[in-house]
């Protein structure tokens, strides 16, 4: 499920920010403050993350039962809450929302864990696809804090391939093409490895100054990279019994 935070704000559409030379200090400190912020609340969304997972695996049936509903109704309360997230992102309610979010969206892996486990290699494909998550995660960190680049620019490309990649996998629900599911994934990897790029790189030169949307923008990019990358490898590398 392709998923990513509302944007609130005119820096959404993509748009550069630009400040004077005496306002770079102060801009690199509330960058590198919001960062360590939204790293710490990212720990902390991988609590109600771990949790969800276990109940989803205990109670994936319900998903499994009417997978195209299930999806939309997953897909609108995400949205939903995104919207609630944006609106309360000064306030405690706004961090409350954020990890009833990852909550839920631990309880939907869970069905994609049962099909992981199920295999023999299940265990090991699991951490294949959390440690290629980190890898992803790190080396867009390490680009996004040491270049110089400013990459706002690719704000709207990568909404648009987002949108794009969101409607060919409600489409693949109907189609249940193999082809293109691996494609999509694939897509759906290199895409949200991006946005990862492109949200810490807003973070680092003042653009995202709030560590609640930043986070939840991080998160979003990280759950999509996890799901889809377990997704190839169980398909490419699974072993069934």
């Amino acid at each position: 499920m392709e998923l990513k935070p509302i944007r609130t704000d005119d820096q959404a559409a993509g748009r550069g920010i630009s400040y004077e030379p005496a306002q770079d200090v102060a801009v690199a400190e509330q960058g590198q403050r919001v960062l360590r912020n939204t790293y710490l609340l990212l720990a902390l969304t991988m609590v109600p993350t771990v949790v969800g997972a276990f109940v989803g695996m205990a109670t994936g049936g319900i998903i499994l039962a009417n997978p195209i509903i299930s999806t939309l109704v997953m897909l609108a309360a995400v949205i939903g809450l995104q919207f609630g997230i944006a609106a309360n992102r000064n306030s405690g309610v706004g961090v409350a929302l954020l990890l009833l979010m990852t909550g839920l969206l631990g309880w939907w892996l869970g069905p994609i864990l049962n099909f992981a486990l199920a295999m023999r290699n299940g265990m090991q494909l699991v951490g294949y696809a959390a440690v290629g998550t980190g890898v992803i995660f790190f080396a867009m960190g390490a680009i996004a804090t040491t270049t110089k680049r400013d990459f706002s620019f690719m704000g709207k490309f990568l909404f648009v391939g987002m949108i794009a990649l969101l409607i060919a996998m409600l489409a693949n629900m109907f189609l249940q093409i193999p082809a293109l599911a691996l494609t999509i994934s694939t897509l759906v990897i290199v895409v949200f490895s991006l946005f990862l790029l492109y949200d810490l790189n807003r973070i680092i030169r003042g653009g995202e100054t709030n560590y609640v949307m930043a986070t939840t923008g991080v998160y979003m990019s990280l759950f999509n990279i996890f799901a889809n990358l377990l997704s190839l490898l169980m398909a490419l590398g699974g072993e069934r019994d």
